[in-house]
């Protein structure tokens, strides 16, 4: 039984993320899941917090670096479109390619499947985990 079932999230309403390369999906209803204040809501970075998923952030989600950068294998057409603030801090992404975008501007628009992928240069934090917060740390 898959969690939406479980959840009992209508096919209509279910979003359905995956990130590669930990191959983590999460399921959740669209326009229900709560804004953990990274990234705007219903962006990547945002359902990457609220499920564990640790995608690094190293300015909070606001758009000042590209720590954030993922690339977009499904879903292109859900998505909001990247403004200029956001091209701009692309530019100075490593590894930018065609289907790059930031991961706390790119907003979920309606149901769908989405598989965004972290880049390489990235990958050693996924695979080591997130990092301790201070309150852990203490």
């Amino acid at each position: 039984m898959s969690e939406s079932t479980e959840k009992n999230i209508p096919a209509e309403k279910l979003v359905r993320v995956t990130f590669l390369p930990e191959g983590k999906t999460v399921e959740f209803e669209f326009g229900a899941m709560p804004y953990q204040h990274h990234g705007k809501p219903m962006s990547f970075l945002d359902v990457a917090e609220n499920n564990d998923v640790f995608l690094d952030h190293a300015c909070g989600g606001v758009c000042a670096c590209s720590t954030c950068h993922v690339l977009i294998k499904t879903g292109e057409n859900g998505l909001t479109a990247a403004d200029d603030d956001e091209l701009d801090r692309l530019d100075m992404a490593a590894d930018q390619q065609l289907n790059s975008r930031l991961g706390c501007q790119a907003v979920i628009t309606r149901p769908g499947d989405y598989v965004v992928e972290i880049p390489k240069w990235n990958r050693n934090y996924v695979t080591e985990g997130k990092p301790p917060t201070l309150a852990e740390e203490k």
